[in-house]
């Protein structure tokens, strides 16, 4: 196991958690875009890729000397994530919002896993708790609101789906960073989704161009250059255990919008779910 199971940086845990807020406001943004559900994601890649890609090349960063293995990860992460995000912009408009919450943060125990059989290890106890913890957590955040039924069926395994894409794009970056900085590595698989996520939309029929900037404005910037450039750059100085436990701050700040703005009140499960989370955090944060 690496030093970050033991004691995490300071810094890099405080950034997983910001990345986690702000990542939190992205459905938000998505439900007030009038475009199509991918055609939002689109837009919040590719407005947000000519700041991420100036911003790379201003810390001194240039593509050349990357390796052939190198571009291949970034690429495939780049496409998974495109798929991962409108398998689950398509399922946020088929199933519960709670459902969405909590299918497509499915990661939340894959990425964990992949960490420990990448470590040839198994959790240490405390490790074992905190994951159990955020597990029970998780899905009492879902509250009343929870439900599986054939008439969600259709959006639920889309947002599993979204769920897989996302572990497996945290693998593929979680390599990437092994050699590269964050910004870098954001910049170039921010670049890799922008054409697959077009493709999707037009084969969808959806609308592409909006009348209305703001939202996707605030989605690419909340959401992939503050969310995401804080996620990628703890990734690669945090353990997939820590990566993976912060994923369930999104839907305790997910029901405080809803509650502020929908006035989506709050019962004794969301509030129960919140402590186990915070419960979990605290104890990867001390370590073993």
């Amino acid at each position: 196991m690496t030093s970050a199971d033991h004691q995490p940086p300071a810094r890099a845990f405080v950034a997983v958690i910001i990345a986690n807020v702000a990542l939190a406001f992205g459905p938000w943004f998505v439900r007030l875009a009038d475009t199509g559900p991918v055609a939002s994601a689109f837009w919040r890649i590719t407005l947000a890729a000519p700041l991420l890609v100036a911003m790379a090349l201003a810390t001194g960063w240039r593509p050349a000397g990357l390796s052939r293995g190198l571009w291949a990860t970034l690429a495939l992460a780049g496409t998974c994530f495109a798929a991962d995000l409108a398998s689950w912009h398509l399922g946020i408009l088929k199933t519960t919002l709670a459902n969405a919450t909590l299918f497509g943060n499915s990661a939340t125990l894959i990425f964990p896993v992949y960490g420990f059989i990448a470590a040839r290890a198994l959790p240490s106890r405390m490790q074992a708790v905190a994951l159990l913890l955020a597990a029970i957590g998780g899905a009492l955040l879902m509250g009343q609101s929870y439900q599986v039924n054939p008439r969600n069926l259709g959006g639920d395994l889309l947002c599993l789906l979204a769920g897989i894409l996302y572990a497996v794009y945290f693998i593929g970056m979680a390599r990437a960073r092994a050699t590269m900085a964050p910004l870098p590595a954001l910049a170039l698989s921010t670049l890799a989704s922008i054409a697959p996520l077009l493709l999707f939309a037009v084969l969808l029929g959806e609308r592409i161009v909006p009348s209305h900037w703001g939202p996707l404005i605030a989605l690419a910037l909340a959401s992939q250059v503050l969310g995401q450039g804080l996620m990628i750059y703890a990734l690669g100085r945090l353990s997939p255990l820590i990566v993976g436990i912060a994923l369930l701050v999104q839907p305790v700040v997910a029901a405080t919008v809803g509650w502020i703005v929908y006035d989506e009140r709050l019962g004794l499960p969301d509030l129960l779910g919140a402590a186990l989370v915070a419960a979990a955090l605290v104890l990867v944060r001390r370590g073993r």
